[in-house]
């Protein structure tokens, strides 16, 4: 789930996945985990993972180095007084990042992870749009992207999750975190 926290959205998120005995990985700006700081808490001590996703999502290509790493740098700092670690994970908003930008990630032991089932959940498309892409598009190993930000209309998201969970459940599917998909931490350091 990216670009959250917010207090409409992502609470009921998490209540879903509790529901469903289910753990995530969100992939959190900074702006927000300061503008939400209780939300943050709760995704953590729920046992959920929370990753980097800069501080005010910008076009990473876009930016000087100076302003990439002060995205990420600060983000961790956030990150890491509200949760107690510095996330491993990291993803470029757009999904965009320059060579150089990755390199640099990878030097600080950062972990860059795409998305292989976008639900475009972000345009305020239905609960069945949502599920029919994630059914029609999810293999084994797939990350699936979904949103938990601030102003947006994602009642179709959450109300998709419904309907996603047990059906992959029923066709055997499993639903892990960053961490278990590729055996590592979920610290940076």
């Amino acid at each position: 789930f990216d670009d959250g926290p917010d207090s409409v959205f992502t609470p009921q998120i998490l209540d879903k996945l509790k529901s469903y005995d289910v753990k995530a990985t969100f992939f959190l700006l900074g702006e927000n985990a300061e503008r939400y700081p209780n939300v943050v808490k709760r995704i953590a001590n729920e046992g959920h993972i929370v990753g980097n996703h800069t501080y005010n999502h910008p076009n990473l290509v876009k930016v000087s180095d100076e302003e990439y790493h002060s995205q990420i740098i600060k983000t961790e700092e956030i990150l890491r007084k509200l949760t107690g670690y510095a996330p491993k994970f990291m993803r470029p908003p757009y999904g965009e990042i320059r060579e150089k930008q990755l390199e640099w990630a990878t030097e600080q032991n950062f972990m860059i992870v795409q998305w292989s089932v976008d639900t475009v959940d972000w345009k305020g498309v239905s609960a069945e749009k949502i599920t029919n892409t994630v059914l029609g598009n999810a293999f084994p190993g797939s990350v699936i992207l979904q949103h938990s930000t601030p102003g947006g209309h994602l009642q179709g998201s959450v109300n998709a999750l419904d309907r996603i969970i047990p059906e992959l459940k029923a066709k055997g599917s499993r639903f892990v975190t960053l961490p278990n998909m590729f055996h590592t931490s979920k610290q940076r350091k």
